[in-house]
């Protein structure tokens, strides 16, 4: 069985893509944290990579934003590409069946607006875009896709 549940808040914006069959597709890292205090005492988190495809990913670009808090039930999957350099790239992310908004408008304003005025003691940043060398489409044939 293959299923997972997330809940944590994106990092970024989604990225809406189409396929060449013009299937859209969303992309968006998602941050949750670890269940426990590392040995100095912060809290850590994981970046999780999410694909949500058709409608999901164009009412995932519509209604979220960098930071909002969501749960995501989906499976695991795995793909290689050949990278630029010529080496072997491997990718592991979820692919979402379904999300849930897990705040109101109102409650993600109000965090933001405590995130301005309280900076985080230890802030963890993320540069690597697990995307970043698709450009704006993937190719990817109807066969590619499990639904």
């Amino acid at each position: 069985m293959n299923k997972v549940v997330l809940i944590g808040r994106l990092t970024r914006d989604p990225e809406l893509r189409y396929t060449s069959s013009n299937i859209p597709t969303a992309t968006f890292s998602l941050a949750v944290n670890r269940p426990f205090l590392s040995q100095n005492g912060t809290r850590e988190a994981d970046f999780i990579n999410i694909v949500m495809w058709r409608k999901q990913a164009e009412t995932a670009k519509k209604y979220l934003t960098k930071g909002s808090l969501i749960a995501v039930e989906g499976r695991i999957q795995t793909r290689n590409y050949d990278g630029q350099d010529g080496r072997k790239v491997y990718v592991t992310e979820v692919v979402a069946d379904s999300f849930e908004f897990l705040e109101t408008k109102g409650q993600r304003a109000e965090v933001q607006q405590e995130n301005t005025y309280n900076e985080p003691a230890n802030t963890t940043s993320v540069s690597d875009d697990a995307y970043i060398d698709f450009g704006d489409t993937i190719e990817l044939s109807d066969d590619d896709i499990a639904f």
